[in-house]
């Protein structure tokens, strides 16, 4: 069980191999607040055969430290979550935290896939870190005044589970990410989901630590430094990110491509899977072939 440390905080990590080229770049994925590497199953296992792929758990998630102070978990809520909405994760930390994941395995450069908070964490890492070789950025917003932000009903919504491992809770808290129509079409795999998630999902303190780094995050005046090439794809029916963030973050970062998906929620990467992972095969594959052009004149 491969395990990186920084901060004397263990972040955990899977590093499968699969049918990649050894000399290709790996594709790391990056989950979304509070989730855990469930997030990307349907991701996985369309790359399983042509690429490594690294699937690190954020710290405070699955089997990542949260490297909370150890009394915080034990204080009220009413104390804990002003107290970790202050003094919770940052973005830059999160970033700092892949940069030790990929160092430990040995990776010079990766394609970087972030959803939602995992796309936050992507951009942090292209600007402040050299390993990027691209940029798949789902569901997510570059921060700070100018974004589009959450509606504050919503992020109530998202965090009512508390990370507390109640069914009911969970289930309700993930109807803003899910549309109605296949919420109501797919209740087996919702309850499959609320399982996945009561085994990985970040405790109750990390999921509000998380909320935090969300709320403090801004790059929107260093995009402009990124330098690899970068693929958007935003549900346009998204409710929890806005979709008007895709666009922004297209016009800041040089060269970007931004594809909307129709109909697609904020987990539209779990509701049509099979169209983002065209989307990001292609991204990928193209980068694979310009690799090695560039190898070729070399």
């Amino acid at each position: 069980m491969p395990r990186a440390t920084r901060d004397d905080v263990s972040i955990y990590y899977e590093h499968e191999k699969g049918g990649g080229d050894g000399a290709a770049d790996p594709v790391v994925l990056l989950q979304g607040l509070g989730f855990g590497r469930w997030m990307w199953r349907w991701q996985r296992e369309a790359l399983r055969d042509t690429h490594q792929v690294i699937a690190p758990d954020t710290r405070g998630t699955g089997r990542s430290d949260a490297g909370l102070p150890p009394l915080v978990p034990r204080l009220p809520g009413r104390l804990r979550t002003p107290l970790l909405s202050r003094f919770g994760y940052s973005v830059e930390g999160l970033a700092a935290d892949l940069e030790a994941v990929l160092e430990d395995a040995g990776v010079r450069s990766a394609h970087i896939v972030g959803a939602s908070l995992g796309g936050m964490v992507a951009q942090q890492y292209a600007v402040e870190y050299s390993r990027a070789s691209s940029l798949t950025l789902l569901s997510t917003s570059h921060g700070g005044p100018d974004a589009a932000p959450i509606p504050e009903e919503i992020r109530q919504q998202l965090l009512a589970s508390s990370g507390d491992g109640d069914r009911k809770r969970l289930r309700d808290s993930m109807r803003p990410a899910f549309s109605e129509r296949f919420t109501n079409r797919n209740p087996h795999l919702m309850d499959r989901i609320v399982e996945w998630r009561r085994e990985q999902d970040a405790g109750g303190p990390a999921q509000i630590a998380q909320a935090a780094a969300v709320s403090s995050f801004d790059v929107a005046d260093r995009l402009g430094s990124i330098r690899v090439p970068t693929l958007i794809l935003h549900g346009n029916d998204d409710r929890v990110v806005p979709p008007a963030n895709a666009r922004l973050l297209a016009e800041r970062i040089p060269d970007a491509e931004l594809e909307y998906v129709e109909g697609g929620s904020h987990c539209f990467f779990i509701e049509r899977d099979d169209r983002v992972n065209e989307s990001l095969l292609a991204f990928l594959e193209e980068q694979g072939r310009e690799g090695r052009v560039g190898s070729t004149r070399r």
